[in-house]
């Protein structure tokens, strides 16, 4: 069976590839592909009670690890309600540790503990395994094109923070 989808990627017309079907393939295909980029990582976080908010919260406390819970606070773009529960989740669990700031008593820098570290690296490998076998599959030219439409989905604040955590 052939969809009405099937020539975008073969026959665009490279002056009107910006159609009302290539724009809703696109937003389609995009909750499609989140679904199989958290499908596996989904299933490893329901063994241990936790969802997708926890997975991002132990993915960036181990890719920033020292952070302020304030600075979590803008990578997430959550509230602080919701990652204060999330938080309290993890550390009672024994996969955070909140340590008091040398220099200002007020804020706390988050680290994974042995046990965050071990669930990160399961939740990462799984999606490394999807990434990886996407990215060999697509080639260069298309992981460079999908980084670019990556990035330019972003806003401009949202770019600002992807670069700053690009540099660290």
């Amino acid at each position: 069976m052939v969809d009405k989808y099937s020539t975008i990627s073969t026959e665009i017309d490279k002056e009107l590839f910006l159609t009302e079907d290539t724009l809703r393939f696109g937003i389609e295909a995009m909750f499609f592909a989140y679904r199989g980029f958290t499908l596996d990582p989904d299933k490893i976080l329901e063994k241990y009670g936790y969802g997708r908010a926890h997975h991002r919260a132990v993915h960036f406390i181990n890719r920033c690890s020292g952070t302020t819970v304030n600075n979590l606070l803008n990578i997430l773009g959550v509230t602080k309600q919701s990652l204060n529960r999330v938080l309290r989740k993890l550390i009672s669990d024994g996969l955070v540790r909140s340590d008091i700031g040398l220099e200002d008593k007020r804020e706390r820098h988050l680290h994974l503990t042995e046990k965050g570290f071990d669930l990160e690296r399961q939740l990462s490998e799984a999606q490394r395994r999807r990434m990886y076998s996407a990215y060999k599959k697509a080639g260069l030219d298309s992981v460079l094109g999908f980084r670019k439409v990556l990035e330019c989905l972003m806003d401009d604040k949202v770019k600002a923070q992807f670069d700053d955590l690009l540099e660290q």
